[in-house]
């Protein structure tokens, strides 16, 4: 079921928005709805992190944790790679 929402905006925000949903082929309620549904949507994500990150850094974000490992260990990794 579908319910009216009213938004309040600038005219310039307005011009821009009708003009992106022209040029993608939607009206400027869908727009607003692939919108609302990517924020909700990516909450759990939001929920993992406090910043925000591209898609495949927030996919690694955690992957290390507990791992304990200093400059040393990277040097050991550098010198082991290019013998």
């Amino acid at each position: 079921m579908n319910t009216k929402l009213t938004l309040r905006l600038d005219e310039k925000t307005i011009r821009g928005a009708k003009a992106y949903a022209h040029e993608e082929g939607k009206s400027v309620s869908q727009v607003v709805a692939d919108y609302f549904r990517l924020i909700a949507g990516s909450r759990h994500v939001a929920a993992r992190r406090t910043r925000s990150y591209g898609p495949l850094t927030s996919e690694l974000y955690g992957s290390l944790k507990g791992v304990r490992a200093g400059e040393a260990d990277y040097r050991r990794h550098l010198e082991e790679k290019y013998r």
